[in-house]
């Protein structure tokens, strides 16, 4: 940022505050960035965050839910039509939005993902699925893309790729959280009732041949689709790359461990250290390796 006003470098602190006061499994506005990068992931993160948590914490009413993604919703209105805000988080996306010509629709696809998790708890089959994970995942993507300048055709299909897969191991780790909490499953209906699976099965966390069949269909889809946008690590250069590539090979180590589950697929799987090296390692190298 060159020499921001007073208000905008408040709005972005407020950001990187909020970013900096949530732990990720996946680096966050994290310092493998560019310096001038810092500040706008951390704005996209900070609206993603808090309409998320407007979507899942507290004990709002669904209506109330959906009135304060509403209120966001209004605030994207204000600055497709040019005008200003008083909320930092939209202060800051103004700018980022501005200044990196970012599509104002890839931030009302988000909303319409959070609306979504407000009101839709199960999903007939795995193209609803996909359609979720086009509002809910790939704009994270594209955004980061068109922050990098990067922004191709090929690239967005690759980032499309990553953040579905992304978005998909992220499901299976989180299943019995997901149905726990918010009666909610991110698992396709038709296929739990041709292998006999039921919600109650998955809330009572059985562990049997339906189940691990089940969710071993699920994760070898989520392989084929994620691999698809491992080239993308190769196209891109420098810092940005190598937080592609760590994220990249974050999601990959976790989705080994979940196909390693099968004395319990509701276990979610533990980064250790040594994967950690590993993801930072073969971060690392990502852009000369595909």
């Amino acid at each position: 940022m060159h020499a921001p006003n007073t208000q905008l470098l408040e709005a972005y602190q407020f950001c990187m505050a909020m970013a900096r006061s949530h732990y990720e499994n996946f680096p966050v506005a994290s310092r493998l960035l560019k310096k001038d990068l810092r500040y706008p992931v951390s704005a996209v993160y900070a609206f993603a965050r808090s309409a998320d948590d407007f979507a899942d914490e507290g004990k709002h009413t669904e209506s109330e839910r959906l009135a304060l993604l509403n209120n966001f919703e209004e605030e994207l209105d204000r600055i497709q039509a040019g005008l200003s805000s008083t909320h930092p988080v939209f202060i800051a996306l103004k700018d980022v939005i501005n200044r990196f010509q970012v599509p104002v629709s890839l931030f009302y696809d988000l909303l319409k993902a959070f609306k979504q998790d407000v009101t839709k708890t199960r999903y007939n089959n795995f193209s609803e699925i996909l359609d979720y994970c086009t509002l809910s995942a790939n704009p994270v993507g594209r955004i980061l893309l068109y922050l990098n300048h990067s922004a191709d055709n090929d690239n967005l299909n690759y980032s499309d790729a990553i953040c579905t897969g992304l978005q998909l191991i992220n499901f299976y780790q989180d299943i019995a959280q997901d149905i726990d909490e918010n009666d909610r499953l991110y698992l396709p209906v038709d296929e739990m009732q041709q292998l006999s699976v039921t919600a109650s099965d998955l809330r009572q966390k059985i562990n049997n041949e339906h189940t691990r069949e089940l969710l071993k269909l699920q994760l070898q889809r989520a392989r084929s689709i994620f691999i698809q946008g491992q080239p993308l690590c190769k196209k891109l250069s420098g810092r940005f790359a190598f937080e592609i590539g760590v994220i990249y090979h974050g999601g990959l180590t976790v989705l080994q461990k979940l196909e390693k589950n099968t004395d319990n697929i509701y276990l979610r799987p533990r980064l250790t250290r040594q994967d950690k090296f590993n993801m930072l390692w073969r971060g690392l190298l990502c852009p000369f390796f595909s």
